[in-house]
């Protein structure tokens, strides 16, 4: 188990330190991607409004960003089942019929 460490991110101009246990340059990652999100929202929001609601305002845009993502997932993960379990019923009747006319070849002789 990893041992937990105080990480320190910067948000939105505002600094924030955690506990953590995820490796610290992944989570500088994360803190880059939620602070370009801050950043695209502009100066008028950044003036307007308090860094709580700019994080739920980018938390619910990520959110949303997620579920469709996994709508994506979904849908070529059930395209895959489908051409998977097309191309073995293919398989199999020309397997059987294959056996068939293997079958039909040896009576004949």
């Amino acid at each position: 188990m990893t041992e937990k460490r105080q990480v320190t991110i910067e948000l939105g101009g505002q600094k924030y330190r955690m506990n953590a246990d995820a490796d610290e340059g992944h989570l500088e990652k994360l803190a880059s991607i939620v602070d370009e999100r801050i950043t695209a929202l502009g100066v008028r929001a950044a003036r307007t409004a308090s860094p709580a609601q700019l994080l739920a305002i980018v938390a619910l845009g990520l959110a949303d960003e997620l579920m469709a993502a996994e709508k994506r997932c979904r849908s070529v993960e059930d395209i895959t089942r489908k051409a998977i379990t097309s191309a073995i019923d293919r398989i199999d009747r020309r397997l059987e019929a294959d056996s068939r006319m293997s079958a039909q070849e040896h009576d004949q002789a």
